[in-house]
């Protein structure tokens, strides 16, 4: 069952270092694997990418272009009460995400000289989204969504057939809320490398984005620099920070959420309450037993789960900070008085009527979220992602005449004479 460190008499280093690396990836079991996947799909084209579609996921593929037809049934096959669940948390990504454009600018304040920045979205983005026992159309919606916000012309998802050939109804559904029409039977390392490379069929884009497997997650790193990507995405985790007056019930059903995604998903609960962590023990304990994906969670728990107190909540955040987590959920008295203590997470949840899968489903902020302590460097997917900045420089005659020397100098003094001359030329 779940670890209780305390840290309140000693740090317990080894158990911290524990979570610090909770969830590094290793992929040196699959990396010749996805190479020659990558090179076959490379050379290959349509072959490749449908022998290895055999192979992994349908026996025998007819054709691995999604017809409307087949989008149309998917989505008309799923119940309405859920197709308007999908519609409304689109408007909320919509509504949040929009908020992030942001306009080309210039600016000549200065006599002479005109500096600014000009915005242009990605041409073609890859969505992989996954298929299997836990599709997740609202993985779809957030990929997607920031995307055609941003001015992206064209969107390709791709996503594993199943053993008869066809994709989960509710990606499909998902896929037509977002307006989504140009889908391919593919997944795995093979998939991306149809949208990295193009085959006959496939599309080549210019970035790809989306979870997916670890076979998915090298073959994204590898193909990077063909293509750009989002992130190199870890398993699921979340963070709570918990003061004595937290509701323990709330906080284990949270860490649950987060522990039935796989095995190697990362559950903390941070506190001050020696009382809090006891509960909590007991209720992850009660509630797993009643809920469908507890083997996994076990598994999730115990190797990659803990509760640690600690003496304040000054060393609750700086552990935090340290960890990084993708989510981080503040069950704390004051919680906004507090939000200038953060400095890496993903995303903030806060107080007890804002858990995590609110954000993964509905409110609106994107949750595709930096992982295994990326936050410290990492942030969300969102508009930003989708679009490309060109620098802007205009100087007329006398403004590069005032600069000449200095830039000369400069060019000089890295021996790049060309450079110099350049410059010069134009100011004789």
């Amino acid at each position: 069952m779940i670890n209780i460190i305390d840290c309140r008499k000693e740090k317990n280093n080894l158990e911290i270092n524990k979570l610090l690396n909770r969830t590094q990836l290793d992929f040196s079991g699959v990396n010749d694997t996805v190479s020659q996947i990558l090179m076959d799909v490379k050379s290959k084209g349509d072959n490749g990418l449908i022998k290895y579609t055999e192979k992994f996921d349908c026996e025998n593929i007819k054709n691995i272009i999604v017809s409307k037809k087949e989008i149309d049934k998917g989505y008309s096959s799923c119940q309405r009460d859920f197709i308007e669940a999908l519609e409304t948390s689109k408007k909320n990504i919509e509504d949040y995400h929009r908020k992030e454009l942001k306009n080309s600018w210039i600016d000549n304040s200065k006599d002479g000289i005109m500096l600014g920045q000009l915005y242009n979205p990605i041409s073609k983005v890859g969505l992989y989204i996954p298929g299997g026992t836990a599709p997740y159309p609202s993985t779809l919606l957030m990929c997607a969504v920031p995307a055609q916000i941003a001015g992206v012309k064209e969107i390709v998802l791709i996503s594993p057939p199943s053993k008869d050939g066809s994709i989960n109804n509710k990606i499909l559904a998902a896929a037509k809320v977002a307006g989504i029409e140009k889908i391919f039977k593919a997944g795995g390392a093979q998939g991306i490398g149809a949208l990295a490379y193009g085959t006959e069929t496939v599309p080549k884009v210019d970035k790809i984005v989306g979870p997916g497997n670890i076979y998915v997650t090298m073959a994204k790193r590898m193909v990077y620099g063909y293509v750009d990507i989002d992130m190199i995405a870890g398993p699921s985790e979340i963070l709570i920070i918990a003061d004595d007056e937290a509701n323990s019930k709330f906080i284990a059903a949270d860490m649950l959420s987060q522990a039935e995604h796989d095995n190697l998903a990362s559950s903390i609960l941070i506190t001050t309450s020696e009382k809090i962590a006891s509960e909590v023990k007991e209720d992850l304990s009660e509630q797993m037993s009643k809920l469908s994906r507890n083997s996994i969670m076990k598994d999730s728990i115990s190797n990659f789960g803990a509760i640690v107190i600690v003496n304040d909540l000054k060393e609750a955040f700086t552990l935090s900070n340290e960890i990084a987590p993708e989510h981080l959920e503040l069950m704390i008295k004051s919680p906004f008085e507090n939000l200038n203590n953060i400095k890496n997470a993903g995303a903030i949840f806060i107080g007890e009527y804002s858990p995590e899968p609110l954000g993964d489903y509905f409110a609106g902020p994107n949750h595709t979220l930096p992982t295994s302590g990326t936050a410290k460097f990492f942030s969300p997917l969102g508009v930003d992602d989708f679009i490309k900045k060109s620098s802007i420089i205009y100087y007329n005659k006398k403004s590069l005449i005032n600069a000449k020397d200095k830039i000369i100098r400069i060019a000089e003094e890295e021996g790049l004479t060309a450079h110099a001359n350049s410059i010069r030329i134009r100011c004789e």
